[in-house]
């Protein structure tokens, strides 16, 4: 008889509002049950395990680091509670796991070792931006980070600007404290017809989703706060 194996849940984190607008039955009862967690930040884990109900001590459950600095051979031995038996959630910084987010790693390990994947609903900034840009929501590209070096950031501006008149939007982001060079290279390299919409702070009070031309942009010369942003180039 084969042992049974644990479940890996992906599960949603806060964009920095409230859990109650969009936590659902199964992610409180992960955040209560659950005795392991894949966090990329511990902080903010603990946060939204708080906030979904868990009143347990945290010594009373493992915690286990998935960031850019994870080995690979560290990521494997993540999966042996699933194997075990025992269910695990994977917890993002901020929105779903596995999208813009190391997650994926694990996921495809455990793909490969044939474990069971279930997704939780949750907000995502890509979806959100894109649903509020008006802009085409058919064919869309989610194309990360930008370059870092200048002139490779431009190149690929103008190419996302090329891909985006043709209809087919075009979505980016860069770390906050770029936001505003970001922003002064697509306006000062995309075609004046092109639309922009920038989206910050998603679901927050402090939330700015607008969608402008690059000429009414340039009209409005707006200075970006460093907070988290999508940047969506279309028509």
């Amino acid at each position: 008889m084969t042992a049974k194996k644990g479940t890996l849940y992906l599960l949603p984190n806060s964009l920095g509002g409230g859990v109650e607008s969009y936590a659902t039955e199964m992610a409180k009862t992960l955040a209560q049950s659950t005795n392991h967690f894949v966090v990329e930040e511990i902080k903010s884990a603990r946060r939204l395990l708080r906030a979904l109900g868990m009143k347990r001590d945290f010594e009373e459950v493992q915690f286990y680091f998935l960031n850019e600095h994870t080995k690979s051979n560290e990521i494997e031995s993540y999966l042996n509670p699933l194997l075990a038996g025992e269910d695990m959630a994977v917890i993002s910084e901020a929105g779903l796991p596995c999208v813009a987010d190391p997650g994926g790693s694990l996921v495809s390990l455990a793909h490969e070792s044939n474990l069971k994947v279930v997704p939780i609903s949750g907000p995502s900034s890509i979806f959100m931006a894109l649903m509020a840009s008006g802009m085409n929501g058919q064919q869309f590209t989610f194309n990360g980070y930008l370059p870092r070096e200048r002139n490779e950031r431009i190149r690929k501006i103008k190419q996302l600007d090329q891909f985006g008149a043709k209809g087919h939007t075009q979505i980016f982001m860069d770390v906050p404290y770029r936001n505003q060079q970001v922003l002064d290279d697509v306006l000062g390299n995309c075609k004046m017809e092109s639309k922009l919409c920038i989206a910050s702070n998603i679901s927050t009070q402090a939330e700015m989703i607008l969608t402008k031309t690059i000429a009414e942009w340039l009209l409005l010369k707006p200075q970006l706060p460093k907070e988290p942003a999508m940047f969506l180039l279309g028509k």
